[in-house]
């Protein structure tokens, strides 16, 4: 059809108009998705990166004759109990007794580390709940080992109960931290008649570095913990508690679900888990503001079969296996979580909904005010209670089994 000249005069100019319009929305469009692909990207990638210890606080004052210590006031600084901070200086390591004065801005705390007079630390540090930070400072016998896993040797600290048991704890550390984040929890399970052991895994500072040199969350890290559950089988163990700490417990949920000594696993008990991580990453990136799509565009890049070059790794995510609420029909094992709902990093609903999935199987005992992986620290009596009477009910203290079984 052939147009009047008049109209098509008429059109001219509105058509060139609007192609100028949709050339300046693609161009925005284009450059938006590039701009959410940078940024999943890089999220994707310091998900899965280990990275070092990070200042999340500073040193505002430091009392040597009083040993006092204050410290920027911050929803963990202000938390009753006790704590650790890394710091530089005379001490990179001090312990922190409970909150003597608070302000809109501070907090001063009593030092538990002795400060020389005179000694200086730097302003910036990191608040922690390792408490204990050696070993040795527990006071009670133990060993360094080494468990060979499928990257090769893992160190390891076993502490032998203090008579002859076949019951076992393997403690499991978080994302982020070592072995020694558990050593607070060795007294507990000494008391009750457990050897614990301690131990490493791939990419985590003190065990062998995988070729990516990447966490995958649990997905891989299963294996190397499942060689210390062999290690204790040959030293003994028959019974085997499994406990992990954040991410430690997505790689103790892995085990008790995949590995082939999982007869042998008596029981789970969990610290701030994480046992959805989508639902983490969600809850991390609300809590950084960040648009939806990009949580999406991030679990894309974290769990596709192609987007290694987006997050660094070749090992993708497999985040419907590491999703143990879908998976929950295929629990075998006890399980006791023990979860703050203001955790802050790692939100309690998943633990809420795997109780709710399995309450024939999952007890939740369930804090508030505590902070992630510091429920002990904000109330250990409670804390170890709680522990302590799992494992009774189920027979697994060497009281129930008879002390040298």
């Amino acid at each position: 059809m052939i147009l009047p000249r008049r109209a098509a005069a008429a059109n001219g100019p509105l058509a060139a108009g609007l192609r100028v319009t949709a050339a300046v929305l693609s161009g925005s469009i284009v450059t938006l998705l590039a701009a959410m692909t940078v940024v999943s990207g890089r999220l994707a990638r310091r998900v899965v990166t280990p990275a070092p210890r990070v200042a999340d606080t500073r040193i505002v004052g430091l009392d040597t004759a009083a040993q006092t210590i204050t410290l920027d006031r911050t929803p963990d600084t202000r938390l009753p109990g006790r704590y650790g901070l890394f710091t530089s200086g005379a001490e990179t390591y001090v312990k922190l007794g409970s909150v003597l004065t608070e302000s809109d801005t501070t907090v001063k705390r009593k030092l538990l580390t002795h400060i020389e007079r005179g000694a200086r630390l730097g302003a910036e540090a990191a608040f922690s709940g390792w408490y204990y930070d050696r070993p040795e400072q527990l006071q009670v016998p133990y060993s360094p080992e080494l468990i060979g896993s499928p990257l090769g040797p893992c160190p390891a600290w076993l502490f032998p109960a203090a008579q002859p048991s076949d019951l076992w704890v393997i403690q499991i550390h978080g994302r982020g931290t070592t072995r020694a984040e558990a050593l607070r929890a060795v007294p507990v399970f000494r008391d009750l008649g457990l050897t614990s052991l301690l131990v490493s895994y791939r990419n985590d500072g003190e065990a062998p570095r995988s070729r990516q040199g990447t966490y995958t969350l649990g997905a891989t890290e299963w294996r190397d913990v499942d060689a210390a559950v062999a290690f204790a089988r040959r030293r003994g163990a028959r019974r085997i508690v499994l406990m992990g700490w954040s991410m430690g417990g997505a790689i103790a949920l892995q085990l008790a679900l995949t590995s082939a000594h999982r007869e042998h696993i008596a029981a789970v008990v969990l610290d701030s888990p994480a046992i959805d991580w989508a639902d983490v990453l969600r809850f991390q990136a609300g809590m950084l503001r960040l648009p939806r799509p990009i949580v999406g565009m991030t679990l894309g890049a974290l769990g596709g079969e192609w987007t290694g070059p987006l997050r660094g790794s070749g090992d993708r995510i497999p985040f419907d296996r590491l999703d143990v609420v879908a998976r929950a029909g295929e629990l075998r094992h006890p399980v006791l979580i023990l979860h703050s709902d203001d955790d802050g990093f790692v939100p309690s609903d998943a633990s809420r909904a795997l109780a709710r999935a399995r309450p024939d199987l999952v007890t939740l005992e369930s804090f508030e005010v505590a902070r992630h992986t510091k429920l002990w620290n904000y109330d250990q009596d409670r804390w170890t209670g709680a522990i302590a009477r799992f494992l009774r009910e189920r027979g697994l203290t060497a009281a129930d089994a008879g002390e040298g079984s």
